[in-house]
């Protein structure tokens, strides 16, 4: 279901685009909040078209189809966004991980939070510079803009969790070393 209210975000911010185009502007944007490969945009705008949340505007050169969000499709936007609960439950790989630390050795477990920490460290730097250069883009038209407010404050998210990450990792690196050197 994300995926297709992701798509649907895009093309209300976009406008009309083909999946090459969607495809693209996910991996620029909402994939670093939500991750979807290629092979599954393509069969979602497939789905999406029969339930008639999306319509194919034009087709071009060699089959490239053209989306465009229907009424439906708007509608459906914004009862998920104002009207549906979201899931706060979710499947981590890290706090699986940050769950089982004590069954590794001490310094294993310090290795493994400092490769954590680095990771988010890497994530951050990225995440802000991201952040710089969506700025400079608003600097230069009206940042009241509803397209210079896409993805806004899913990026100040990223950046706040990839910091708090961050720093867990190294204090819980810190307390682990600490407490086996006693």
């Amino acid at each position: 279901m994300s995926l297709r209210m992701a798509l649907l975000g895009l093309l209300t911010s976009a406008g009309p685009a083909s999946g090459y185009d969607l495809t693209k502007l996910f991996e620029s944007s909402i994939n670093h909040a939500w991750q979807a490969k290629h092979s599954q945009i393509y069969p979602e705008l497939n789905k999406m078209t029969a339930d008639g949340l999306v319509t194919v505007e034009e087709e071009g050169p060699r089959g490239r189809k053209t989306y465009t969000i229907t009424g439906e499709g708007a509608r459906e936007l914004r009862g998920w966004l104002i009207g549906k609960e979201p899931s706060r439950s979710f499947r981590s790989e890290g706090a699986l991980r940050a769950f089982l630390l004590p069954t590794l050795e001490p310094h294993e477990a310090v290795a493994l939070l400092r490769a954590e920490a680095e990771a988010y460290g890497a994530k951050l730097a990225e995440l802000e510079e991201l952040r710089e250069r969506k700025a400079a883009g608003c600097a230069a038209g009206d940042p009241s803009d509803k397209d210079s407010q896409f993805g806004k404050y899913a990026l100040d998210l990223g950046i706040r969790q990839a910091r708090t990450i961050r720093a867990w990792a190294e204090e819980t690196a810190a307390e682990i070393e600490g407490s086996s050197r006693s």
